[in-house]
């Protein structure tokens, strides 16, 4: 599924989590960042946890064959209390890393203060100034929404920051 190499990147942000997992495409030409496509992909709290990872999973090749992706960024996580809800994001996780293997990447991991930091200039942004920086890179009219699709885009433009970073160090510079 990798795309031709035209100059143009093609990043894959993904958000994780079981009752809703963002997504966003950033396009990636020069110094212009293009939002291909955002959205969230829900599973129903009343199927089985196989039944929706494997619905996590369909969805994600879904958006994989519409937009095939030159890289997958997705978010790092940590909890601290919640071992519920850890281990129900930790399994979408798991998901999001066999798709992103799948598809031949090691996918970029990224923790939500490096990508605030990508976005905003700052590890500490709240989520509205990161929705408003989201929303101001890519030229969109509003601010993205629902909030995991926001952050799966922010996930994206901080994935090809990391990658052009890494492709520098490489190179010396």
């Amino acid at each position: 599924m990798q795309r031709s190499n035209s100059g143009i990147l093609r990043a894959l942000g993904i958000d994780p989590g079981l009752g809703t997992l963002g997504y966003g495409v950033v396009s990636q030409s020069g110094n212009d960042l293009i939002c291909e496509a955002y959205g969230v992909i829900r599973t129903s709290a009343k199927l089985s946890l196989s039944a929706r990872l494997s619905r996590l999973y369909d969805g994600l090749r879904a958006v994989a064959k519409e937009f095939p992706p030159d890289m997958v960024a997705v978010e790092k996580l940590f909890f601290g209390r919640n071992v519920t809800t850890a281990e129900m994001v930790w399994q979408a996780r798991g998901v999001v890393l066999l798709f992103a293997a799948q598809l031949g990447f090691e996918p970029y991991e990224i923790k939500p203060s490096e990508v605030k930091l990508a976005v905003c200039g700052y590890g500490g942004a709240e989520k509205a100034q990161v929705q408003g920086m989201v929303a101001q890179l890519l030229g969109l009219e509003k601010d993205p929404s629902p909030d995991d699709a926001a952050d799966a885009l922010a996930i994206a433009i901080a994935g090809l920051a990391v990658r052009s970073y890494d492709r520098n160090i490489m190179k010396g510079y």
